[in-house]
């Protein structure tokens, strides 16, 4: 990413949606940005194994996953499909597993926290429809930018 959150804030501070600072750092990118591609899903990552093994093209999987506590939606496979697919970053709204093995990993992960017990896999959810969490929007397509200050959201790629 060129330039940091706090400055693309100071630039175009209307133009942004900032999440709730509530997510951590887990991959080895702490910067990234790309265009939005969305999941809804709840203790079941199917739909996330599957949105990874597409080409990212560079793109943000943004995943919402409720915000539960009580297991992981992404973990070290995943993660590395979306290195090798070419996804700029995983924003889950939910947990991770793994995490050690994840920070070793050229991808930007961020998520509210780590916990070692795996999903479901039913296949429920839903891909590509806008998801609201952390007081942001997500709508497939918008433009996300993250480091370590946090979570822009803008509609359309400003730099």
């Amino acid at each position: 990413m060129s330039k940091a959150t706090a400055d693309l804030y100071d630039d175009y501070g209307d133009q942004l949606q900032v999440a709730t600072p509530m997510f951590r750092d887990f991959g080895a990118k702490l910067s990234f940005s790309g265009p939005v591609s969305t999941l809804k899903v709840y203790e079941d990552n199917t739909l996330v194994r599957s949105a990874l093994e597409e080409k990212g093209d560079g793109r943000v999987l943004v995943v919402d996953g409720g915000g539960s506590l009580r297991c992981a939606l992404l973990g070290d496979m995943l993660a590395q499909l979306g290195v090798d697919n070419g996804w700029a970053g995983i924003l889950v709204y939910g947990c991770i597993r793994d995490a050690a093995v994840i920070a070793t990993m050229e991808i930007g992960v961020k998520a509210l926290n780590s916990n070692p017990r795996k999903s479901v896999k039913k296949g429920f959810g839903e891909r590509d429809i806008v998801v609201d969490f952390a007081n942001v929007k997500f709508v497939p397509g918008a433009y996300l930018y993250a480091d370590a200050d946090g979570v822009l959201l803008a509609n359309e790629k400003l730099v």
